[in-house]
C-alpha cells in the first residue's frame, strides 16, 4: 500500500469527482474506480519520490501543536517563512503531514482537508 495523502490535492479531488460521475452514469464500476485511485496513489508517490529534487528551508515563529500517530507526524505552525535561494514567502498558518518515504505506507493514512 502507498499513502493516500495526495487524494486531497486539487488533482486527486478532480480525479475522484470524475470517477464518481463515471460511476453515476454507469460507465465504469466502483471496483474499476478503486483500481484507478490505487494506481494514482502509487504513481504520485513514486513520481514525487523520484523526480522532485528541490530544497527549501522554512522557519516558524511558533509550533502550535504536533503529534505522532500511526507512523505519521503532523505539525501545526504559525507565522512561517519559506526561503529558496532568493525567493521568500510568508504564511500565517501551516500544516505539515510527514510520512516515512522509505517504504510502503499504511493504507489508511490520509491528509486532512484543513
Amino acid at each position: 500500500m502507498t499513502y493516500q495523502l495526495y487524494r486531497n490535492t486539487t488533482l486527486g479531488n478532480t480525479l475522484q469527482e470524475t470517477l464518481d460521475e463515471l460511476i453515476q452514469f454507469q460507465q465504469i464500476s466502483p471496483n474499476a474506480a478503486l483500481k484507478v485511485l490505487l494506481q494514482f496513489d502509487r504513481a504520485i508517490n513514486s513520481a514525487l519520490a523520484g523526480k522532485v529534487r528541490s530544497r527549501i528551508s522554512f522557519k516558524a515563529a511558533k509550533l502550535n501543536t504536533y503529534r505522532f500517530c500511526d507512523n505519521v507526524w503532523t505539525f501545526l505552525m504559525s507565522d512561517v517563512e519559506f526561503k529558496e535561494v532568493q525567493d521568500f514567502v510568508q504564511v500565517d498558518k501551516l500544516k505539515i503531514v510527514a510520512c516515512d518515504g522509505r517504504g510502503p505506507g499504511p493504507g489508511g493514512a490520509s491528509g486532512g482537508g484543513d
